[in-house]
């Protein structure tokens, strides 16, 4: 292989992991900033708590994005960030339950339980990240050999997170649910993307392009 490609393919390598930890850490670095220098408003819980979850939603949108990114677009590269993407999902998905659970509750099982039973948002949040967990565990390539094909059977599950956090979502702001029927809208399109007649299609279309 060329002395160049050989460069260009390990820049490639130090380069993408680079820009998803960097993109995924700037929300968590911007409201670390912001609380450290007292630029919070005047209801920090609430600061905190959408500022965890709405990148939790947008990480996951993105890491539902990858597999239609490989399979219309050939983009292959996506498949290697899906694992990472999915493990920030998870951090920020903790960091919002922690806010709650913490800042909010205190961590009271009495009052947590009686916020979870009388909040229907609250309860969908709660499933959703409880959908999380086995999905985090089981990411490394260990369980994946371990569990064989069982493996993308729990994985699918994701699209049920998926779901239930933009539920959580519209339930959440009430009023003006523009921005989470955004979110509702991108998840339907990444749905409609794994259809097997769309993908078919991108390929027929890819085969002509070439042809051209």
């Amino acid at each position: 292989m060329p002395e160049h490609q050989i460069l260009r393919n390990n820049y490639r390598k130090l380069a993408i992991p680079a820009v998803i930890h960097t993109g995924a850490l700037v929300p968590l670095g911007s409201l670390i900033y912001d609380y450290v220098f007292h630029r919070m408003s005047a209801n920090p819980i609430q600061d905190i708590t959408f500022r965890t979850g709405k990148p939790a939603l947008v990480l996951l949108m993105l890491t539902l994005a990858c597999t239609p990114a490989n399979s219309i677009f050939r983009i292959r590269a996506a498949l290697h960030i899906r694992r990472t993407l999915g493990l920030y999902v998870f951090l920020y998905a903790c960091l919002h339950f922690l806010v709650f659970a913490g800042l909010d509750y205190g961590f009271q099982p009495y009052l947590l339980r009686e916020a979870i039973l009388e909040k229907p948002y609250a309860l969908i949040g709660l499933l959703a990240f409880l959908i999380l967990i086995p999905l985090a565990i089981t990411s490394t390539d260990r369980w994946i050999k371990r569990l064989g094909r069982r493996w993308k059977l729990l994985h699918r599950s994701i699209y049920l997170t998926g779901l239930l956090a933009i539920v959580h979502y519209i339930w959440l702001v009430k009023s003006d649910i523009r921005q989470p029927l955004v979110f509702g809208v991108v998840f339907l399109l990444l749905l409609f993307a794994r259809l097997s007649f769309v993908r078919q299609a991108a390929k027929r279309l890819r085969n002509w392009i070439a042809r051209q």
